[in-house]
């Protein structure tokens, strides 16, 4: 199985919990949120790119995120959705 890659099925699954199909970028953000979020809950700005910021603007928009670096807030939603789309992208399955 290959991790992280924006497959159909990650397509598929982004489309129906955010409404349009998620992009490799926002893919491998994702767990970055995930690990902030459980640890220091705040984003390290030297480890954001500008296209990163984009991403984060996005989903700021959206509601599903606030604040940034002094401390991240995020919806129960937004954490439900990317632990969905993590699992479907990085964790092996037991069938």
């Amino acid at each position: 199985m290959a991790r992280g890659i924006l497959s159909e099925q990650v397509k598929t699954r982004s489309k129906q919990l955010f409404g349009y199909k998620i992009n490799q970028l926002e893919l491998r953000l994702m767990p970055y949120i995930q690990y902030q979020m459980m640890n220091e809950q705040r984003l390290d700005p030297n480890k954001i790119s500008p296209d990163e910021r984009d991403v984060l603007a996005k989903w700021r928009e959206a509601g599903y995120i606030t604040g940034g670096a002094g401390g991240l807030s995020i919806t129960r939603e937004f954490w439900d959705i990317i632990n969905d789309i993590c699992f479907i992208a990085y964790v092996e399955k037991i069938e």
